[in-house]
């Protein structure tokens, strides 16, 4: 089987703070061999950058600020992060995006932030690592206002309609799924949807320890999920996408290296 990257690993979560090297060291074991390092607010950037460091041979990892947490940014906040990515030189810019599901910003800090860190990844030429949640109008709108001048962008944890994919594909997005895709029940609309994602836009990710797939066999006690359920994501894929196994997983891996020049 051809090794595959795992373009959303939220390692920096408390929840990997006592076995996380065990975590990535059974990965690799089981042909998970690269790891994408999701940054989410500037507090978080110490502890990534340690586990960045120590792991730097197997991940890429990002700069950003979650819209979650897009109340934090002022002038003083953006200045400071705009020197962190200077400093640092990630791979991608984000998690930044809008989400109204949750709305733990408001509206109008997400939008300045979203449009912000846009602007950021434009001067440093880096790719976008997005998220967007019951927000797609007002994120397309976004997208399209700047879209002449981003480099790339990938929008992660794909979950939408098919006419929502064809918005991000006109604008070239990379397209991210996760093990959300394992749930036949709540999530009808995505596995149909999933063979109109071309294989060369197709990337895949676990964004652990968050959304454990709901069909794995034998689920951990914690259920936290973990970047070795990777392969059971990439099956699921290939049998609703009714492609090759081999396919999926070595153009996945190639795409993934290629959209974060790991």
């Amino acid at each position: 089987m051809h090794e595959i990257a795992d373009i959303a690993c939220n390692f920096t979560s408390d929840r990997f703070d006592n076995d996380l090297d065990e975590v990535i060291n059974q990965a690799i074991v089981n042909n998970i061999t690269k790891f994408g390092l999701i940054c989410s607010r500037l507090s978080d950037i110490d502890k990534l950058l340690e586990i960045y460091n120590r792991y730097s041979k197997d991940m890429f990892f990002t700069i950003g600020v979650h819209p979650h947490h897009a109340n934090e940014i002022n002038e003083e906040y953006l200045k400071k992060l705009k020197e962190v990515i200077n400093n640092n030189n990630p791979h991608a810019i984000g998690e930044t995006g809008l989400d109204f599901f949750r709305n733990l910003s408001t509206y109008e800090e997400q939008i300045f932030a979203f449009e912000e860190q846009i602007k950021i990844a434009i001067d440093t030429n880096k790719p976008l690592f997005l998220h967007q949640r019951d927000s797609h109008d007002d994120f397309i709108k976004i997208l399209r206002k700047y879209s002449s001048d981003i480099n790339k962008s990938v929008v992660h944890c794909f979950t939408g309609t098919k006419e929502q994919l064809n918005d991000y594909l006109e604008l070239d997005c990379y397209i991210g799924v996760t093990g959300w895709i394992c749930d036949a029940k709540r999530n009808v609309e995505l596995r149909k949807t999933i063979k109109n994602i071309p294989l060369e836009r197709l990337m895949i990710e676990t964004d652990c320890p968050y959304l454990i797939p709901k069909n794995l066999e034998e689920k951990p006690k914690n259920n936290r999920n973990e970047p070795t359920y990777l392969n059971h994501i990439a099956n699921e894929v290939a049998t609703l996408m009714k492609k090759d196994i081999n396919d999926i997983r070595e153009k996945t891996y190639k795409t993934s290296l290629s959209f974060f020049q790991s």
